[in-house]
This record gives structure tokens, sequence and C-alpha cells, in this order.
């Protein structure tokens, strides 16, 4: 590639981000707020942007995670392709992009990533055009910028049929964690009630969880036992073809 290229922004290339994160409460996700226009008030966004010419794709995206959150070191997994030719077409986007882009009209294709975070080891710090950075439940989403709502529902519906055939909630919990912990994330992701009593007795036969010698302090109720997630045992439910961790 010429050197005089390098470093150049593609103008019909971005990525998105949407980062799925867990307070033992309820599901999150990692919004940005842009500088809003006058006239307009939709406002918040998924993280991303347009890529570099002389970058791949999950280079682009962990870079412009970085750059608008904070995040770094991230896995991100792609969820898709957006190409719809009326993803730009709102009018609050239109006035947004002809503030900060050289060519706000072209017709730009978004490669989406989603990522699973323990919330405890990011505190996002919003920089370049993002003025804020923050973790937003899910339920109180309804609106966002550009095609960005259908992007979140795409990667929520993937996270929704992924957990069903790989304990993947582990990445949103800290090492140690409680049952009910465990339980009570299930239960936000698939947006259902799922009997306790069957959803431990499951948990501890696969033996994809083992207890600890420790247990909850300074709780205001019984302190519950620890568990931690056995990845070993997990390999080897893989390798005999057990693909059901779901409810």
């Amino acid at each position: 590639m010429n050197s005089k290229n390098k470093h150049q922004l593609n103008p019909r290339i971005s990525a998105d981000c949407v980062v799925f994160g867990f307070d033992f409460s309820q599901l999150k996700v990692l919004l940005i707020e842009r500088e809003q226009v006058e006239g307009f008030d939709i406002s918040l966004s998924l993280p991303g942007d347009l890529i570099f010419e002389d970058e791949d794709l999950d280079m682009a995206a962990n870079r412009i995670l970085n750059e608008l959150t904070g995040l770094n070191d991230i896995f991100l997994e792609q969820v898709g392709a957006f190409g719809n030719p009326d993803r730009l077409s709102k009018a609050s986007d239109k006035a947004w992009l002809k503030a900060v882009r050289q060519k706000p009209e072209e017709r730009v294709v978004t490669i989406a990533y989603y990522s699973l975070v323990n919330m405890n080891n990011y505190q996002p710090q919003a920089s370049s055009f993002a003025k804020t950075a923050c973790w937003i439940p899910v339920h109180e989403i309804s609106e966002l910028a550009f095609d960005h709502y259908t992007i979140f529902q795409v990667a929520l519906k993937k996270l929704k049929d992924k957990i069903k055939t790989q304990p993947i909630g582990f990445n949103l919990l800290p090492e140690k964690f409680t049952l009910s912990q465990l339980h009570k994330l299930y239960e936000v992701i698939l947006g259902r009630d799922l009997d306790k009593r069957n959803f431990r007795r499951k948990m501890l036969k696969l033996k994809i969880v083992e207890s600890l010698d420790e247990k909850q302090e300074g709780v205001p109720h019984k302190p519950s036992q620890f568990f931690k997630f056995n990845e070993e045992n997990y390999t080897q439910l893989i390798q005999n073809g057990y693909d059901n961790f779901g409810f």
C-alpha cells in the first residue's frame, strides 16, 4: 500500500461494538453519548467509527472501542455486516455526520462486533467525539443513532441463542460468584424465570462449576458459598459432544 494512504480513513466501512456487562441484577450494554446537533435529541449510540485503510477489521474494532471508551484488550466477536442503504437516513444522523465527517454523504457498511465483559474490570472513559461512555440497562434502550438499535438487537439475540449451547455467561461474572448470581444472570439474559432448584441441580451435575472454601462476607443475609467456572470439565464435555448448556 502506498505510504500516503496509510492511516487515511475509509469513508465507506466502519466498525461498531456491542459490549455487554452484568451488575448482578441487570444486563447492560456500553453506549456513548455523542455531541448533540441543534434541533435533534438522539445522541446515544454504540461505540463505532470508520476504519483506517491500513488496518484489518478486528484491529479497527479494538482501536475504535479504545478511542471512544478507554476499554482495551477485549475479545470481540463479529456479529455480522450491516449495509442497508437507509441506515444513515435519519435527519439527526445526517446533521451529525455533516459536522464530523469529510464525506458525510458516503454510503457506509458497518461490521458489528460483540463482547461479554466483567464490568468490575473496566471503567469506561469517554474520549474523541464521545461526550460520555456509560453502562445502560438493555431494557431501557428503545432508540439509538443510525441503525444501532437493530445491531444491538441482533447481538442480544446472538447472546440469548449462544448461552443455550455454550456457558459464555461466565465471561460476565467475576472469578468467584454464587449460584444465585449465576442463576440471576441466566434469567436476565433469557428474559424469563428459571426454576432455581433445577438450575442449581443442572449446573452441579454438569460439573462446570466447582465450590470454593469461601463464603460471602458483610452481606445482610446468610452468606452464600462461592463457586468458580471449571474450564477443564467444560472442555471435556465439549470433546464428548455435549452442547446443551441452556435452560
